[in-house]
């Protein structure tokens, strides 16, 4: 007999392992509308099972946790209970010998304090207070409210202009979003509780690649009002957009040369190349908007004038300042913003930085742009310094991951402490202390802490700081506005400036730094809210005939990914980094969809919103 064995999977092991994996597929696809009452019960009771049981707080408390929390669910309990809740709960968190139990009560903790709301509904009225409004998970996260599983069923068919006909009925800018849009649509679609989400901005590129000059639709009867947009960015094009089609005469003031805002001056043209961000811009246009760049309000126009001449204006200035790294040294001559270099890139001033060493500070997309950017412009090394971990930095993976392909240096758990220059100013290094990862921050994070090590020297001819944009409000303090202690404007979730009548804001200004289409979204709900205040109610429509769904072969499959090129070639120049969606790529992965729109709850709430 032998006395150890090969130890191998068993049979039961891998059908486990393959639970699992199911089960974080559906976790991931929890659409929104959920009752979080109900999901905390099953997060805990998973957690229950996943506890040794050893321990009494976790055998016996958990246990009756769970017990309270189906009694709020069934209706059978008292407003009492949620006291008792809570002290079981924190008698678990204080006394469980291991961290899986002590989790899992703070997880009915957070729930406690989250939503109690719904936890009284539940005791006192027998209801659930979530929402099934929004039954499709990708039209309900698009922040445009597009009508995702429509236009993916018209590219199914080849209805290419359809496609973007749809799209532009909630969206005017169709071609940048398929080339640059974070996707958050993707990130509860139920084909995760298959196998993964449909790559669903890659077929909106291949829907804009395919359709050809797709004509915008005719614009409602003149109303005779006026209205001003500041802001030519995707905020203010949106807003002008819509507001055009409803008949009303719209003026756009802009700050610099060119209209597109951080699409042009934030967005380098590997990502969303400039002929056809042009092509974007003079279509919308073409609607008859009037166009004054190189204006600042404040300085060459006062906002009291403004507010004179026309009936309405909507604030869409976006966030375009810089903002100070507050270390020693930052002034010295060679230390320049993110926002800085890719503004002088989106005017065509290419900066030459033919071998020499380039410091990045930041771990967003900003920080990514700027230093693939700079790999673009000749630089010898470029190295992204980060105070937290590379799996912390907000920058999209696959932004990271080409930066990496690219020859960027990632230095993470480094926190920049001050900037060495030479006898006349100019930058030498970057001297940076390393960090030790820490507690969980609020934003589920690990905090970075100081490491006891000795402080590292980066030499850098370069420094560029990409740690976060500022509002511009000057010309707007004196207005009545009120700007906020971050810097940003006061209005509310309609996009009404409070106590100032026809007055709109919306966009990076009012959120502070965010995406393009949150502020299309922006936009959008603005020309709505302004064409009522106007004593209008246009309706927005598409008039396009959506195909019936088909039963397509629904058995679980890869996702079609999108393919860069070479990175030894994209590299040398600021051509399109991504490649498109070939057709026969195109046709299986919107066959993947499960068109929740006429399935599921999409069946009992009508599936899509025919118009606005």
């Amino acid at each position: 007999m032998s006395r150890l064995d090969v130890k191998t999977p068993s049979q039961a092991q891998t059908v486990v392992d393959q639970l699992y994996r199911n089960m974080e597929r559906r976790i991931a696809a929890s659409p929104p509308g959920l009752c979080p009452i109900d999901m905390a019960l099953n997060f805990l009771n998973l957690c229950h099972a996943q506890t040794c049981g050893k321990c009494v707080p976790c055998r016996i408390g958990l246990s009756q946790l769970s017990e309270m929390l189906k009694e709020v669910l069934d209706g059978e309990a008292e407003v009492k209970i949620i006291h008792r809740i809570q002290e079981t709960a924190q008698a678990i968190v204080d006394t469980a010998d291991c961290a899986i139990g002590i989790n899992a009560a703070q997880l009915v903790l957070m729930g406690l304090t989250s939503f109690r709301d719904d936890y009284e509904e539940h005791i006192l009225h027998h209801r659930c207070l979530s929402s099934l409004r929004h039954p499709v998970p990708c039209v309900a996260l698009c922040p445009a409210g597009v009508d995702i599983p429509g236009y993916i069923s018209l590219v199914r068919e080849g209805r290419y202009a359809d496609a973007v006909r749809l799209i532009r009925k909630d969206n005017p800018l169709p071609t940048a979003c398929a080339y640059i849009c974070e996707h958050p649509c993707e990130a509860r679609c139920r084909r995760n509780m298959v196998d993964d989400p449909i790559n669903i901005r890659a077929l909106k590129r291949f829907a804009v690649d395919n359709a050809g000059d797709v004509p915008q639709p005719e614009c409602a009867p003149t109303t005779g009002k006026k209205v001003a947009v500041i802001g030519g960015g995707p905020g203010g094009l949106s807003a002008a957009y819509y507001l055009s089609l409803m008949g009303h005469k719209v003026t756009i003031f802009e700050r610099r040369k060119q209209l597109g805002g951080m699409m042009r001056y934030g967005i380098p043209d590997y990502r969303l190349p400039r002929h056809l961000l042009d092509a974007e811009i003079a279509s919308i246009l073409s609607l008859g908007i009037e166009v004054k760049t190189e204006i600042d309000v404040g300085s060459d126009i006062t906002f009291d004038e403004l507010n004179r001449t026309y009936d309405c204006i909507y604030l869409s200035i976006g966030a375009h300042t810089d903002k100070k790294a507050g270390i020693p040294g930052e002034d010295s001559h060679g230390v320049i913003s993110a926002v800085e270099l890719l503004r002088r890139i989106g005017d065509g001033d290419l900066p030459d930085f033919t071998g020499l060493n380039i410091a990045v500070i930041g771990g967003g997309n900003v920080a990514m742009d700027v230093t693939r950017s700079c790999i673009r412009l000749g630089a010898r090394k470029v190295s992204c310094v980060y105070r937290r971990r590379q799996e912390d930095m907000t920058a999209q993976q696959e932004e990271v991951d080409g930066a990496i392909a690219e020859g960027a240096e990632i230095l993470s758990l480094e926190a920049p402490v001050r900037i060495e220059a030479d006898e006349d100013g100019n930058v030498v290094a970057l001297w940076t202390q390393p960090q030790i990862t820490g507690e969980i921050d609020s934003q589920g994070r690990p905090k970075p802490n100081t490491a006891q090590v000795p402080e590292k020297r980066i030499p850098a001819d370069v420094i560029i700081k990409a740690i976060g944009q500022g509002i511009e409000t000057h010309g707007f303090e004196e207005t009545g506005i009120t700007i906020q202690r971050r810097g940003t404007l006061l209005a509310d979730s309609s996009t009404r400036v409070p106590d100032m009548a026809g007055v709109f804001a919306g966009g990076d200004c009012v959120t502070g730094p965010a995406t393009v289409i949150r502020a299309i979204a922006a936009g959008k709900a603005a020309a709505a809210n302004i064409d009522d205040y106007l004593g209008f109610h246009h309706e927005i429509k598409a008039d396009v005939a959506v195909p019936a769904p088909k039963f397509y072969d629904l058995k679980p499959r890869g996702r079609v990914n999108t393919k860069e090129r070479d990175a030894f070639d994209r590299k040398t120049n600021f051509e399109c980094i991504e490649c498109g969606l070939s057709l026969e790529e195109a046709m299986q992965e919107s066959s993947r969809c499960l068109r929740c729109d006429h399935f599921g709850y999409g069946i009992f709430k009508g599936g899509r919103v025919e118009k606005w």
